[in-house]
Formats: structure tokens, sequence, C-alpha cells
């Protein structure tokens, strides 16, 4: 890879840093498309378990941005210095411009609670993170583009929202039924 393809890396995740409402994890569907579908460096799969790794891991979320990195750069120049390329121009890209404003909006949000423009601000917040997060999680299980295949993954995800939604399950009891219906191949 050349420099200025790095730099449309780099740039690319700088932009979708400041897309990155109610997290890292919201833009996946359009990192999706942008390292899978439009510049071919990952498979689907590729991109898939990058995510399903870092979030298995623990630590922030966000790591799954520097393992695609790593993963971009290792498919594409093939050696550790390209992979800490990659790694680095979407870590950074994706950090440095959210926390930047994070801290700024903050500080204005503090000074300015009672500012009409704050307000609304906060009650605008919500609703975008929740249609972030559905898309995100619609890329997650479309699995090979065919949902009516996988319908009992489909069930347990609506089953598995609901309950975290209407009632004060311990979302650690939802995730270890998903586990274990994975594990038996269930979904």
């Amino acid at each position: 890879m050349t420099w200025d393809v790095w730099l449309s890396l780099f740039g690319h995740f700088i932009v979708l840093s400041l897309l990155a409402i109610g997290g890292a994890i919201t833009t996946a569907p359009d990192m999706q498309r942008y390292v899978v579908q439009e510049q071919g460096w990952l498979s689907g799969e590729q991109f898939t378990s990058c995510i399903a790794i870092a979030q298995a891991a623990p630590g922030p979320n966000v790591l799954f941005i520097p393992l695609i990195g790593w993963q971009i750069g290792l498919q594409a120049g093939g050696t550790y210095f390209a992979a800490t390329a990659g790694m680095l121009a979407t870590f950074i890209g994706i950090m440095v411009p959210s926390s930047t404003l994070t801290f700024a909006a903050t500080r204005w949000l503090q000074r300015n609670a009672d500012h009409v423009m704050a307000r609304a601000s906060k009650a605008s917040l919500a609703p975008i993170s929740i249609a972030l997060l559905l898309a995100t999680a619609w890329l997650l299980t479309a699995i090979n583009n065919q949902p009516a295949k996988h319908w009992p993954l489909w069930l347990f995800t609506a089953t598995a929202l609901l309950l975290a939604w209407k009632t004060k399950m311990h979302l650690l009891w939802i995730l270890g039924a998903g586990a274990l219906l994975g594990a038996f191949g269930v979904i």
C-alpha cells in the first residue's frame, strides 16, 4: 500500500470518528462497507471475526478498530510494519477527533446546562445511538445475506432485546444463554 492509501484509510476513520454517536461500534456498518465492499482489503468473515475477537477480549469495545487496521496491514503489506501502520491509522483516526469533540462538548454542556440547545442535544442523542446500534446489529446478524435461513438467531436476538428492555434480568444471563445455544449449534 502506498502512503496515499494509508492516508485515505486514516481520513476515512477520522470521518467515522465524528459520526460515532453511541460508540465506535455504531460505525461498523460503514467500516464494513468501506473496508470489505469498496476496498476489498478484508473479507466479510475477517471483518466480523475482528469484531467478535475484540468484543470477547477484556477491555474497551473500541479494540476492534486497531484489530481491523492490523488485519488490513497484514493483508495489504504482509509485514508487521504494514500491520502496525494499519493499526495506527485506524486507531488514531477513530480516537483523536471524537475524544477532542467529546471533551469540548462536555465542557460546553456543563457550562450551559439550561440552554435550549444543550437540552435538545441530550434528548436527541439517545434515539440516534439506538438507530446506529440497530444498524450494526443488522449488519452482524445478516449472515450470508440469508436471514430466513437463520431464523433461530433472529428469534434469540429479538428475545434477548425484549428481555433486556422489559425485565431487570442481568445481561450476563442473556449472554450465557446465547453462548450455550451457540455451543450446542442452535444459533
